[in-house]
């Protein structure tokens, strides 16, 4: 499996090199960002696993960002945990509410950071979730988050990619929309039934002639994955 990457984003030099240093001895791949448009920018061109964030920052603070990146389809899956020195009750719970995973209060020691590090990335990635599978020459590895077809790379957009994984490790079972809205969704997300329709047109048609017919459509229930015809 391929070392996690951890984008650290905070406005104090010292801190993020603390944090670093830390993570890489414990094997992290380690971004750095120290302003909120920086981190927006990374976190969608470098997917990183999970964000240490900054309350406190000049200009767009880090809950503002937060809520930014929970709203938006290719960051809302992202791990969250929010870094401040602000320790009341109210203020851990509004920054829950932005969407952050866990909340570490200033100062903290390197060994705590990274035992809570790894507690929500474990709840993050459900088991058997890191392993590649394999279909007829379709194949997706999620340590690398690809998808390729017979060795060629295959652009899917991260719902379809999303659907796809569940897919292909819950074949030859019919699955209703509302269950596909239950396991790729969440079942706290709002999205209508239809949704998924357009999101199953869209991963066929980035699978390609080679491999569309593997999404095949159970008429009166819904979707099953399948290398029977």
């Amino acid at each position: 499996m391929s070392a996690k990457t951890v984008l650290i984003v905070d406005d104090e030099p010292a801190i993020r090199e603390m944090i670093a240093v830390a993570l890489e001895m414990a094997d992290y791949q380690v971004l750095e960002a120290d302003n909120a448009q920086t981190a927006h920018a990374i976190a969608l061109d470098r997917k990183p696993d999970l964000m240490l964030l900054d309350w406190m920052m000049p200009g767009v603070s880090g809950i503002e960002l937060a809520r930014r990146l929970k709203r938006e389809e290719a960051t809302a899956e992202m791990p969250i945990i929010l870094l401040t020195a602000k320790g009341e009750e109210d203020n851990k719970v509004q920054g829950l509410e932005a969407g952050a995973d866990d909340y570490i209060t200033k100062p903290f020691s390197p060994r705590e950071l990274v035992a809570r590090l790894k507690a929500v990335l474990r709840r993050a990635t459900p088991p058997g979730i890191e392993e590649a599978v394999e279909v007829g020459g379709l194949k997706l590895d999620p340590s690398s988050h690809r998808v390729t077809s017979h060795g060629r790379a295959l652009e899917i957009g991260p719902t379809e990619y999303r659907l796809l994984q569940f897919f292909m490790t819950h074949q030859e079972r019919a699955y209703s929309r509302s269950q596909l809205l239950d396991q790729v969704w969440g079942g706290n997300v709002y999205v209508e039934e239809r949704t998924v329709d357009v999101h199953i047109r869209r991963l066929r048609k980035s699978l390609g002639e080679a491999h569309q017919h593997l999404i095949q459509t159970v008429r009166g229930t819904g979707y099953r994955f399948s290398m029977k015809e």
